[in-house]
């Protein structure tokens, strides 16, 4: 009996990693083996065409070098600009929205489905788009004068104070769609009991949405702050399609500023050690939210 029980306990673990066996290679192989591999490379100076043997040890260097890179700091500073205007304005945006999609509203089922499509879209399809609304000749510009709050086009991808606004829009726009289906689903799980009892007591709709939503669906809101920041600290596609690549640093981000280093200069080292502080800056930034969230989080 005995046998029998660990002959069955050994077909289990072995059908448990045949079926953990993909993920974990998977994982090992795209996830871990280039983390460690760019964590060592952040300590050498390597040109990706001179092979593995150029590869030189040279210690901190890259490091000391990026306190003193001014592209890498202006970088750095545009990512923050785009995290700390796009997070809370598309968080506070898909709330509201899924609210009032989770009504008894004419149409919802199309309007859910036309707020989500751009976050399935392609990345570049909209950035093509919304570099065209942008231009000085684009749509923007047009309405803006026809109704008189501009007296001449604006050159919203050329002037360093309005270059990052076209991106924090496209940003904003393209992850409302996600987040509203998550508040939504949050939504239907709030009991109705609660709502009930706050009737009862005479609360009004802002009452409601404040005092029982908000706690209710603050783990939500907690999952999205942290899905968001760590998304847009690696945003690349909106902003390359908007400046095509240019090297300008107005309103490049640190994923570009990586690729420049990697993939145009071929400056493998340098590259990986400023993807080692993003790296860093994302997970500070994290255990941050994750050491606060007992303050306003309610499970």
């Amino acid at each position: 009996m005995q046998r029998t029980y660990s002959q069955l306990q050994r077909k289990e673990n072995l059908a448990g990693w045949a079926f953990v066996t993909p993920a974990l290679v998977c994982f090992l192989v795209l996830t871990a083996f280039p983390f460690f591999l760019s964590l060592f490379l952040s300590f050498t100076k390597w040109n990706f065409l001179s092979g593995w043997d150029h590869i030189k040890i040279i210690g901190l260097r890259n490091f000391m070098d990026l306190l003193k890179d001014k592209r890498f700091g202006q970088a750095l500073i545009n990512t923050f600009i785009y995290a700390v205007s796009t997070v809370p304005i598309s968080i506070i945006i898909s709330l509201l929205l899924a609210y009032a999609l989770n009504g008894k509203v004419r149409g919802r089922n199309v309007l859910r489905l036309g707020f989500f499509i751009p976050y399935i879209c392609s990345a570049v399809a909209l950035g093509a788009v919304f570099k065209s609304l942008f231009r000085e000749d684009g749509i923007i510009n047009m309405v803006l004068v026809n109704m008189h709050i501009l007296d001449m086009p604006l050159k919203w991808m050329v002037e360093p104070s309005l270059c990052k606004i076209p991106i924090i829009m496209l940003i904003i726009y393209t992850s409302i769609g996600y987040e509203m289906i998550i508040y939504m689903a949050a939504l239907q799980n709030v009991p109705t009991s609660l709502y009930e009892a706050a009737t009862i007591d005479g609360a009004g709709s802002a009452q409601k949405l404040w005092y029982v939503t908000m706690p209710m669906i603050s783990p939500t809101t907690f999952y999205l702050v942290i899905v968001r920041l760590i998304a847009v600290f690696k945003v690349f596609s909106s902003v390359n399609i908007m400046t095509m690549g240019s090297p300008a640093i107005n309103n490049t981000s640190m994923v570009n500023e990586i690729y420049e280093q990697g993939f145009v200069k071929y400056k493998f080292g340098y590259a990986s050690a400023e993807a080692m502080v993003l790296f860093v800056i994302i997970l500070v930034i994290t255990l941050i939210n994750f050491a606060g969230q007992k303050k306003w989080v309610h499970y």
